[in-house]
């Protein structure tokens, strides 16, 4: 294996490019396609973005999600095709066109001309495609670009004719009028998901109106409330509810008759003492000061201002006709103006009497059809246009934006007698989320898919779905399929796949095109692009004859959420290509998008799925929450309140933004606050102990090849599996438990899991396997000890890089190359692996033994930094309590000496009678229990509390306990081990620590028989501390000299004589006196300490040195002084290194 560097000359995202570049000379992801190709197929959609705009780190965020579980998938025998997809129609491209071109009417296309039109927006489709794969591919996300799929492809289109014609022979495709959200700011009708999508708090006018009831003999008028006064020139109806108590009631002061709901009086404005005058008149009327917030302006007294006239059933009201606000539909007058009647009406604001203007409101809409106020069909008198504005039917406002001309609405109200109340209203509005004006509910002609009646068999489908998290299949996809209406797909534009329904003039006749062959057979015409500036003069001749003239196409194209639910089948061309292929594997296995697709594309995924072929569109999926900034605001490009992906993709490397957002609420579908610190942590967490670990195993591999004891090869799996050693045996069950663990969260699409387990597990690796096996590592026990620790390291490292490849690509990449160097026949590249098996029994006991001996070594540290006995002080004894005898057993058994060293203590005590060190008491779980046990809580509390040693002890063993007729669990209870200190010693000598499940009792009191050693520790630490300073590598060997500068300096020698085989072994070497510093000696570095433990002395590192017995050399060349200064001078200039190993050979042999 190569040397590595330092971890802090080594830089994540320089690697990650080296790694780019090695992916691509080796066509890695090319090659991994080609050798799964025999494989099951696992089919994944990747939902199509727009490529108008970059990409930000919600694409990033579901990307990462997408590449893990496919990488995932690959690795575990599957062939999985990676398409990426482009969402080419639309209003984001011609919202962008209409800027560009100053576009503000549908009049300025048609001048214009489709077909540049559509030019147009075909040029800017693919205008940061380059942009997207350099962002993507630096995220480590394998895809294919060359083969993409974009919703403009020809083939693309077909299929979305396909599906339209199927549901089209279904009978579930109409024609209809519908009210819908409707963005004037994009001149096009919104689905609801789309207006869901940008809501705003905003200031509206509120009013109450009055309606005059005709023929009524208290000359009494309904009062209706709104807050779109632009709506009330086309009312033609008022709408109560038959269960509501209405009021009839009179001002005390004016003498005006108003009805009302009963619940809702109070919103009547407050009036002053006024002569008496003829009802309906405002001109005596004082307004109230009108609220800035809320739904009415400000407290009335309504019970003293007004006298009940009558009380009214809402039943009763309706049918009552009224007189008209305006006059621009008294044509209507004999269905029109009187009172319906519907649950829709509440009584939680306005005046529980709702104005209807059919043409903007969709329960207005559904009312005044189900009553016949007008005729379902598509002769609604709509008096908006598609740009906002009054049409010609509204003499007085004629052309003017409606929300422009709220004010002068509002004041003709006012000149005509009939405003009552009128103020500011603040309230959640809808915008479009293109354009960012305020949506209208406006009428639309409109094509739609009769999703109402598939809506039980869409609950069924949801069911055979399995969700990441659930809660979102169960509850916000479950409602939002619950209350499905009809979908409107089509939209009066441009640029997008025109329908293909061509219709007679007399709109008797209507063909459904389900191809291209099939336009071309009817019409006689060649067909290359389905664009409307492409097909829309092709026309069909009539079946009926030439005297029925010729079918035309309708104008409509698609909504381009349509285009993206028929992604399943439009990105392979089903039914024209592939069938094999889709049929085999419908429906796909995985999606994953943001948790806003719940109301987009996974519903329209279903939905077209389910009326196609009766079955889900997806078996597994993965939602994702939002990325906020770290304000918890939305991420501004205009704010700046976040740092761009690719900053920090260059500072800390992608795998570290991976790891960081996987392992958050994000993948939970809950909200996620960027923090750039968030993926810092995660280098110094997650990346830097991994690769000081993986650093620590090739540094002492290298250094068996410098020591001349043969290069490493790492010994076979099967045989280490036999290892003796029980730190050997801990962490290979551990690293099996790690194989184990992720495959079981993977195959369950839990990503979020993997990273907690994987910090937990480079935890264990780092600070106990490879700390308390350093000795061993660095060949201080022995060759063959030394190379089973060493491959058992690599092992281990290796197949945590396997489990690690589909979260961090590169990192684990970059290991993988130097790894397999000693390894024949592995793979190019890890991404061609597979993914770990289970080999082997995992040892849980050993695993929990472990995890328990890393608890006890933390508890002692707390009580030696309590204390302020640092490690260094050795103590003479420590007491471990535990019920679990096995354990106690390993604790002072096998993995006592572990202990003893890393915690400097000289003898370790198990126990396992809890009651000697401890004393017990229990108090119930209120955050659990309050709940659950309500008013008993304080009885059960109370008993709880009284539990004896003996009755907390038989809780604990029997796992439940009855109490006042409640069964309690472990997690109700709480058991708190109190040390009970003995009675001959003091806080000072005595103290202890424990977690719940585990006790830890120190000796304090000072040894004076420990002294020796805890100096011999000082000096060690002193060494270590230099070889850092001088910049020296683990494998760097040195020569270590000490000198005393005490006056007693027998002293000293002392400490160092009795230390001897600690501080070799500590070492790798002896520590040498001063005195046998040579004339040649090259002193690396030196330091002087004063005061350690009453003792000054100086430390000196040196290069190895060559001492000669000058009398041998002299002996040996029969005293020839030239041949034997030659044969030092020789020796001085080979390698120490190998010249050691060279004699050390020939010793051998």
């Amino acid at each position: 294996m190569e040397e590595v560097l330092e971890s802090k000359d080594f830089s994540f995202p320089k690697q990650e490019e080296n790694i780019l570049e090695l992916w691509s000379e080796i066509k890695a992801f090319e090659t991994q396609l080609k050798r799964t190709e025999n494989l099951p197929e696992y089919v994944f959609y990747d939902g199509p973005p727009f490529a108008t705009g970059l990409p930000h780190y919600g694409h990033i965020l579901a990307g990462t999600i997408k590449d893990i579980v496919t990488r995932y998938q690959s690795m575990t025998g599957h062939h999985v095709t990676r398409r990426f997809g482009w969402d080419c129609h639309g209003l984001p491209v011609e919202h962008e066109i209409d800027k560009k071109l100053g576009i503000q009417t549908r009049e300025d296309v048609l001048k214009m001309g489709i077909d540049k039109y559509n030019e147009e927006c075909r040029s800017i489709v693919t205008r940061y495609v380059e942009e997207w794969e350099k962002i993507i591919t630096r995220t480590g996300r394998w895809i294919d670009f060359r083969n993409d799929y974009k919703t403009m492809d020809l083939k693309f289109m077909e299929s979305v004719w396909w599906v339209f014609a199927q549901l089209f022979e279904r009978g579930l495709v109409y024609r209809g009028f519908k009210v819908m959200p409707y963005s004037t700011g994009c001149k096009t009708p919104l689905s609801n998901f789309e207006a869901n999508s940008n809501y705003k708090d905003v200031p509206d006018p509120e009013l109450i109106v009055s309606f005059p009831i005709v023929d009524d003999p208290d000359k009494a008028a309904f009062l209706a409330w709104t807050t779109t006064p632009w709506t009330l020139p086309s009312n033609l109806a008022l709408c109560v509810n038959a269960n509501f108590v209405y009021l009839k009631v009179r001002n005390k002061y004016s003498g005006k008759v108003y009805v009302v709901a009963e619940s809702r009086l109070s919103e009547l404005p407050t009036e002053k003492p006024k002569q008496v005058v003829t009802n309906g008149s405002s001109d005596d009327l004082k307004h109230s000061n009108p609220k800035s917030k809320g739904s009415s302006g400000g407290k009335t007294k309504g019970e003293v201002e007004f006298e009940v006239v009558e009380k009214i059933l809402g039943a009763s009201l309706v049918g009552r006709k009224y007189e008209p606000l305006f006059n621009y539909f008294m044509e209507f007058s004999d269905a029109a103006f009187r009172v319906l009647s519907d649950n829709y009406v509440t009584d939680d604001s306005g005046t529980g009497i709702v104005h209807c203007a059919p043409a903007f409101g969709e329960d207005d809409y559904r009312v005044c059809v189900e009553n016949q106020i007008i005729d379902k069909g598509e002769d609604l008198i709509v008096a908006v246009d598609d740009d906002g504005c009054f049409t010609g039917r509204i003499t007085d406002f004629s052309g003017r934006y409606v929300k422009d001309a709220d004010k002068d609405i509002i004041e003709a109200i006012k000149r005509k007698g009939r405003l009552i109340k009128s103020g500011r209203f603040t309230h959640s509005y809808p915008f479009c989320w293109r354009s960012d004006t305020p949506l209208i509910y406006r009428a639309v002609p409109s094509w739609f898919v009769k999703v109402e009646n598939l809506k039980e068999q869409l609950l069924e489908n949801n069911k055979q779905t399995y969700w990441v998290p659930d809660f979102v299949k169960e509850k916000r996809f479950h409602n939002w399929l619950e209350n499905a209406r009809d979908w409107a797909i089509s939209r009066s534009r441009f640029w997008g796949t025109p329908l293909p329904l061509w219709i007679s003039e007399d709109g008797e006749e209507k063909i459904v095109m389900d191809s291209i062959e099939k336009l071309e057979k009817l019409s006689g015409v060649k067909v290359t692009d389905l664009h409307r500036h492409k097909i829309d003069h092709i026309t069909i001749p009539s079946s009926r004859g030439p005297e029925f003239g010729v079918l035309r196409r309708v104008d409509d194209v698609f909504d381009c959420w349509f285009e993206s639910g028929s992604m399943p089948y439009a990105y392979i061309h089903y039914p024209f290509e592939n069938v094999e292929l889709f049929e085999n594997n419908f429906p796909g296995h995985f999606v994953a998008e943001g948790l806003d697709q719940t109301r987009g594309w996974f519903y329209t995924l279903m939905v077209l799925s389910t009326a196609l072929f009766g079955k889900p569109a997806f078996r597994n999926l993965i939602c994702n929450g939002l990325v906020l900034a770290e304000d918890g605001k939305k991420m501004s490009k205009r704010l700046k309140n976040y740092p761009s992906p690719t900053e920090v993709i260059d500072e800390y490397g992608a795998d570290a933004l991976r790891l960081y957002i996987i392992n958050s609420p994000v993948v939970r579908a809950e909200p996620l606050r960027f923090k750039k610190e968030g993926v810092h942590g995660v280098v110094k967490g997650v990346f830097l102990p991994w690769y000081n670990a993986y650093r620590f195993l090739v540094q002492n591999a290298r250094r068996l090849e410098v020591e001349g004891v043969g290069p490493f090869i790492p010994i076979d799996g099967v045989t280490l599996q036999k290892s003796s050693n029980v730190l050997d045996q801990w962490i290979n069950s551990a690293t099996q438990s790690l194989v184990h663990f992720v495959r079981q969260e993977m195959d369950a699409y839990r990503l979020y899991t993997v990273v907690p387990y994987l910090v937990k597990f480079l935890d264990y690796l780092t600070n106990t396997y490879v700390r308390f096996n350093r000795k061993r590592l660095k060949g201080r026990t022995g060759e063959g000890d030394c190379r089973t620790a060493l491959s058992t390291l690599y092992y281990v490292l290796l197949t945590s890089c396997k489990v690690m490849a589909p979260f961090t690509p590169f990192f684990t990449e970059v290991l993988y190359q130097n790894l397999r160097k000693v390894s024949n026949g592995s793979e190019e590249s890890i991404h061609y692996c597979s993914f770990p098996q289970e080999e082997g029994q995992r040892g849980e006991r050993i695993e929990q033994s472990v995890a328990r001996m890393t608890t006890i070594i933390d508890l002692a540290r707390n009580i030696r930094e309590r204390h302020n006995k640092p490690v260094k002080t050795p103590l003479r004894e420590m007491v471990v309590v535990h019920p679990d005898q096995e354990f106690l057993d390993d604790i002072a058994g096998k993995l006592k000496e572990y202990v003893l060293e890393e915690l400097n203590i000289r003898s370790l005590v198990p126990c396992n009678d809890p009651l000697k060190y401890a004393s017990l008491r229990a108090e119930p779980d209120f955050s659990v229990l309050g709940k659950r046990l309500g008013k008993s809580m304080g009885v059960v509390a109370k008993e709880v509390k009284a539990m004896s040693q003996e009755d907390i002890l038989a809780f604990e063993k029997a796992g439940e306990v009855t109490i006042s007729n409640h069964c309690l669990k472990l997690t109700d209870i709480k058991v708190f081990r109190d040390f009970k200190r003995p009675e001959n010693m003091t806080a000072e000598e005595i103290d202890a620590s424990g977690d719940g499940d585990v006790v830890v009792i120190l000796d304090l009191r000072p040894d004076e028989s420990l002294f020796e050693a805890g100096i011999a520790r000082e000096v060690v630490n002193r060494i270590q501390k230099l070889r850092k300073k001088a910049a020296l590598e683990p494998t760097d060997m040195v020569e270590v000299y000490f000198e005393s500068l005490d006056e007693d300096i027998l002293a000293m020698q002392q400490v160092l004589d009795s230390q001897e085989v600690y501080i070799r072994d500590a070492l790798g070497s002896p520590l040498l006196p001063s005195s046998m510093i040579q004339p040649h000696t090259v002193i690396l570095c030196e330091e002087s300490f004063h005061g350690v433990s009453k003792f000054d002395f100086v430390i000196r590192l040196a290069r190895p040195t060559l001492v000669f017995n000058t009398n041998a050399v002299l002996a040996l060349y029969s005293g020839n002084t030239k041949f034997a200064q030659g044969l030092q001078a020789y020796l001085f200039s080979r390698d120490h290194y190998n010249l050691k190993s060279e004699f050390q050979l020939e010793i051998q042999d």
